[in-house]
């Protein structure tokens, strides 16, 4: 018998996505490492791999993380 066992049970009105079974669950079904949440609304959980996309593309082209090494602190030891 687990001491600590983890519920996956969340609050009423809680969405998630879950990556492994690609659907939305009401409460979290599924362990937290396989879901994106919690959402507000259904609709926005179902819009969550669109959402992570929009948000890795920002990512990706954001100068702040392509400065190449060089600026500021990105000295090199010689």
């Amino acid at each position: 018998m687990a001491l600590f066992k983890r519920r996956t049970v969340g609050k009423p009105g809680e969405w998630f996505y879950c990556l492994e079974h690609k659907k939305v669950e009401e409460g979290p079904e599924c362990p937290a490492k396989n879901r994106f949440g919690p959402y507000g609304t259904r609709a926005e959980a179902e819009r969550a791999m669109e959402t992570a996309r929009e948000r890795n593309l920002e990512w990706e082209n954001d100068p702040k993380w392509h400065d190449g090494g060089q600026g500021a602190g990105g000295g090199s030891a010689s």
